[in-house]
């Protein structure tokens, strides 16, 4: 097992609250804060009775500019789904804020929330959750016709995110008559077809064989470094976390850590995410 020591140069351990950030991570406030599109300030999330209380998040704060691609890991239990969720307005936080664009989403009353869920998130699971009754073309269509986004530019920005993304040639084709790797991409295609300010993926390649996970995370790739999408994806896989700019490593629903990619090729990051995960207690996916 690695030391931590060894691979201290590219990690950082948790900090307290209110300590400096390291190098390369999300700029304080005040400093490119036009630049951010999610800042999680200080979120908790606590379950429970007085008498019987669970601590899934506990002082979580971190940022993510527009155009990054970051990563999510921990180990069962650790609070990143439950981060997600929070930050999806999909649960609610029990203390601190969560801001996308700037907006405070945590302050916002449910009917405003499903409309701005609608317009600037999107979405990708592990399965693809795509309706059976319609073809890729009409699922990637659904949000702009929910949002009622005239036809002809429906169907124009659906010809065009489905260009992008590689599967023009199952846009008439019914979810049944698709692999799980064009399911995927059609929900990625239906996750940024709104152009959302931020898409969470939650273990997307999770029910994937590794050809046809390789293919979805080139497609996140090319989503994030041709159009500038912004992606925040929750894995317990450090190959597909490989593909992300920025890991954050959660334990014991705290950041435990951050590696940050830089220059580095893909090869060498995920021999680095490996370092950490047999730091945090275990080897490869078993342990995340």
């Amino acid at each position: 097992m690695a030391s931590a020591t060894g691979i201290g140069k590219h990690m950082r351990q948790e900090t307290p609250a209110g300590t400096s950030a390291p190098a390369g991570s999300a700029p304080a406030a005040g400093s490119g804060a036009a630049s951010r599109v999610l800042d999680v300030q200080h979120i908790e999330k606590v379950y429970g009775s007085r008498n019987n209380i669970t601590r899934a998040l506990a002082d979580v704060s971190f940022s993510v500019r527009k155009g990054e691609f970051v990563g999510i890991m921990g180990s069962s239990g650790s609070g990143k789904s439950t981060l997600l969720n929070c930050i999806s307005t999909i649960d609610s936080v029990t203390s601190g804020t969560v801001l996308i664009n700037g907006v405070n989403v945590t302050a916002f009353r449910p009917s405003r929330l499903t409309r701005f869920r609608r317009e600037q998130l999107g979405f990708i699971f592990q399965d693809s959750n795509l309706l059976d009754t319609l073809t890729a073309r009409e699922n990637i269509a659904l949000p702009l016709t929910i949002s009622r986004v005239p036809a002809r530019d429906t169907l124009a920005r659906v010809e065009d995110t489905a260009q992008r993304l590689g599967i023009t040639e199952v846009l008439d084709k019914y979810p049944y008559q698709m692999s799980g790797g064009q399911q995927q991409r059609v929900a990625a295609a239906r996750a940024m077809v709104t152009n959302p300010a931020l898409i969470m993926a939650d273990e997307p390649t999770g029910a994937l064989d590794s050809k046809n996970a390789r293919l979805l995370l080139e497609c996140l790739e090319a989503m994030n470094t041709s159009y500038q999408a912004t992606v925040l994806m929750v894995t317990h896989d450090a190959f597909a976390a490989s593909y992300t700019h920025r890991v954050l490593f959660l334990r014991d629903g705290r950041v435990f850590t951050e590696l940050n990619r830089g220059a580095a090729p893909r090869q060498e990051f995920f021999n680095r995410i490996m370092e950490v995960v047999a730091v945090m207690g275990g080897e490869g996916s078993d342990a995340l």
